[in-house]
C-alpha cells in the first residue's frame, strides 16, 4: 500500500474542518458524530476522520463516552469499507459506553416502524435525534466502575525484549508472540520501553519484530497514541518486520492519514537494509 499524502485526503478531512462534526456534550457524557452528507471515498479519509475523533476524546481526559451518530445522507464507498469497520470497532472498544445512530432521511421512519418485531429491527437505529438521544440517556453509565485489567506481562521478562546497539544507533524491540489485550498492557510495555530509552539521552532507529503480534481492538487506540509519543521522543525512524496480516493492515491504515511511512518488511535482514537506506537518506541531506 502506498502512503497517501495528507494533501490528497481532501480539505473536508483536515482537523479544522472535522471539528464541527465532532461535538462533545460534557454534561451528558455524549460524543456526537455528525456524518451528515459526508462521503468516505478512500480509507485515508476514514483514517483522518477517526484520528481526529480519537484526538478530541484524548483532549477531554475522559476515556468513556456515549456515541450519538447522525448518518443522514452518509455514504461509504467500497474502498473505504475495511478502514471504516476496523477504526469504528477500535473506537467503540476503547471508548464506548453505548452507541446509537439516527437518520432523518425520507422514508427512514417508515422503514424503522415496519421492522419492529422482525429480525430486521435494529435497537440502535432511530429516525430522530431526540429518540436516539433518549435511548442513550437510558443506558447505564460505566465511568464510575473500576476496571482492573489483569496485566499480561511482567517487567523482568519484557526487559529482555529490548536491546540497544549504540554503534549502529538501533533500538531493537521484540514483540514476538505478544498480544496486547487492553490499554493496561500497552501502558505497561511503553512505560518500560521509555524507562530504558530515557537515561541514554539520544534518539535511535527502531527495529521492531512483529512476528505473531496481536493488537486487540480494545488496545489499538492507546497503542497508536503511545507509539506516536515514543517515536516523537526517541526515534530517528522505525522499521517493522514480520507482522501478521491484521496487525499489518491496521499499521498501514493509520499510516495513510498520520503522515508516516509504515516501513514494513518481511524479514529482519530486509528491515536492517531499510534502516541503512534511511541513514543514507539523512546523510545526503546533511
Amino acid at each position: 500500500m502506498t502512503q497517501v499524502a495528507l494533501s490528497q485526503i481532501g480539505p473536508e478531512f483536515q482537523p479544522d474542518a472535522l471539528d464541527d462534526r465532532i461535538i462533545v456534550h460534557e454534561s451528558a457524557m455524549v460524543v456526537e458524530l455528525r456524518y451528515t452528507g459526508l462521503s468516505f471515498h478512500t480509507s485515508a479519509q476514514v483514517n483522518a476522520f477517526f484520528d481526529r475523533v480519537e484526538d478530541r476524546i484524548s483532549d477531554t481526559g475522559e476515556p468513556l463516552w456515549f456515541f450519538l451518530a447522525d448518518v443522514t445522507g452518509y455514504r461509504i464507498d467500497e474502498p473505504a469499507w475495511l478502514a471504516s469497520s476496523r477504526r469504528g470497532t477500535a473506537l467503540r472498544q476503547a471508548h464506548s459506553m453505548g452507541n446509537v445512530r439516527f437518520d432523518t432521511g425520507p422514508g427512514v421512519a417508515a422503514d424503522i416502524a415496519a421492522a419492529v418485531g422482525t429480525d430486521r429491527q435494529d435497537p440502535g437505529y432511530f429516525a430522530t435525534r431526540d429518540a436516539a438521544f433518549a435511548a442513550l440517556r437510558a443506558l447505564p453509565v460505566r465511568r464510575n466502575r473500576r476496571v482492573d485489567h489483569v496485566p499480561s506481562f511482567d517487567r523482568d521478562s519484557f526487559d529482555r525484549r529490548i536491546s540497544f546497539d549504540p554503534v549502529a544507533g538501533i533500538m531493537e524491540i521484540d514483540f514476538t508472540g505478544v498480544s496486547f489485550e487492553h490499554s493496561r498492557d500497552v501502558n505497561d510495555v511503553y512505560n518500560w520501553i521509555e524507562s530504558r530509552a530515557r537515561p541514554l539521552a539520544r534518539k535511535w532507529y527502531f527495529l521492531i519484530n512483529y512476528d505473531g503480534t496481536r493488537i486487540q481492538d480494545s488496545a489499538w487506540v492507546q497503542y497508536a497514541a503511545r507509539g506516536k509519543a515514543l517515536n516523537e521522543a526517541f526515534s530517528l525512524g522505525s522499521v517493522r518486520y514480520a507482522p501478521g496480516s491484521e496487525t499489518e493492515t491496521d499499521i498501514r491504515l493509520r499510516a495513510e492519514s498520520q503522515g508516516f511511512r509504515p516501513n514494513i518488511r518481511n524479514t529482519r535482514a530486509e528491515a536492517l537494509e531499510r534502516i541503512a537506506e534511511m541513514k543514507a537518506e539523512i546523510a545526503r541531506l546533511t
